[in-house]
């Protein structure tokens, strides 16, 4: 299943029923939030939250199942986003309209500026709807469900922007780094590999059934700067190899480079792929602490769609689709009248969201930020 198809929010809404009771009694909506919007190709759910709700992680809070149509979990484009109340309480919730399409006795009978088109899913079940005065048989195209669902409903967020570290290397713990193997020479004595080039490895098992491996270099330690701890290794992709003879040394080959690969870099078995986690923006379900610990791009100050690693992993409960808060710490300042000084408040700067989790640090995107971010920026729970 393609990658961009795992990120819509398809089946993942129908974890509404554990996550929606949180924060009920808490929403709030934007001062200029419509009363129903009708979704656009190339909205996101997190697009489309950000207008109803001033904290659009909470969309879950206020999300009802319209019963009355087929997957109601699902957004397309076209479909209208209805903002309604009960008791006093804000509801978003789906309306999908059913299109009446008027179909001629004979085709070529049939006035063609008269037939107005129709857009309709690859299946759908036709019921008798009457006759229109010029004797025109009208059908009502009710939609039923259909193979391209999950791969025409909306994501969440912006595919493009997470794709690329969803399966490659990341970070590696300083047990894998032991286990894994490691290039030792190509075998026409390059250093420099490129695709195709065959080498020799140490430190891979013998007569073992893995064929394929990750090579990557080892990056800098991720260490807590509150605690020292080191929580993690950056690991950056190289390419992948494919088992030729296994051994002492073992032969590979260059099946796919995106940096050339030189002695000492790293393989790891490639993961099996597995289905991959949907993602619905929520916030914990318990008060956790962070800090930002690295950006992708290398940079020490970003803005939103920057990839950031954080000091949250498992170990803390972390999962995908957990939002956290980003706190700028602003320091201390002196009382102009009693001289002494004072700790001022941290400010909120914007909003993450989780999308990979390791044991003890995690990947996240930027959603917002109303201000420039930083290394070591604090997180906290929304």
């Amino acid at each position: 299943m393609p990658v961009k198809n795992l990120l819509s929010i398809g089946a993942v809404l129908a974890l509404f029923a554990f996550v929606a009771p949180t924060y009920a009694d808490t929403v709030a909506l934007t001062p200029d939030h419509p009363d129903r919007y009708v979704v656009q190709k190339g909205d996101t759910l997190w697009d489309i939250s950000k207008r109803f709700l001033k904290d659009p992680w909470r969309w879950a809070s206020v999300w009802t199942i319209n019963d009355q149509i087929k997957n109601p979990h699902l957004i397309y484009p076209g479909d209208v986003i209805l903002l309604t109340y009960v008791d006093g309480k804000p509801q978003l919730s789906v309306m999908r309209e059913e299109k009446l399409a008027p179909v001629a006795p004979a085709a070529a009978e049939a006035p063609q500026a008269d037939v107005e088109p129709v857009t309709m899913p690859t299946t759908a079940i036709e019921e008798p709807a009457g006759e229109t005065p010029s004797g025109m048989k009208v059908v009502r195209l009710r939609p039923k469900a259909h193979a391209e669902s999950i791969a025409s409903a909306i994501p969440t967020i912006s595919p493009d922007a997470i794709v690329p570290f969803l399966t490659e290397p990341l970070v590696v713990g300083r047990s894998e780094l032991e286990r894994a193997g490691y290039v030792t020479i190509g075998l026409d004595d390059r250093r420099a590999l490129g695709d195709g080039s065959q080498f020799y490895a140490r430190g891979l098992k013998k007569n073992n059934s893995v064929e394929y491996y990750q090579v990557f270099r080892q990056g800098k330690a991720l260490k807590h700067p509150d605690t020292g701890e080191t929580l993690a290794y950056e690991a950056q992709y190289l390419g992948d190899a494919r088992m030729l003879e296994s051994g002492d040394p073992s032969k590979l080959v260059v099946t796919r480079v995106k940096q050339e690969i030189l002695p000492t870099d790293r393989l790891l078995a490639t993961p099996e792929k597995a289905a991959l986690p949907y993602y619905f923006p929520r916030a914990p379900d318990k008060n956790v602490k962070g800090r930002i610990l690295s950006a992708v791009n290398g940079l020490s100050e970003f803005g939103p769609t920057t990839i950031v690693a954080i000091s949250l992993g498992k170990r803390e409960g972390m999962e995908e689709g957990h939002v956290l808060r980003i706190m700028r710490h602003v320091g201390v300042s002196k009382d102009p009248v009693t001289k002494r000084k004072y700790k001022l408040p941290d400010e909120e700067t914007g909003l993450l969201m989780i999308f990979r989790v390791f044991d003890k640090v995690s990947y996240a995107l930027i959603m917002d930020a109303n201000q420039p971010v930083h290394i070591y920026d604090a997180l906290r729970t929304p």
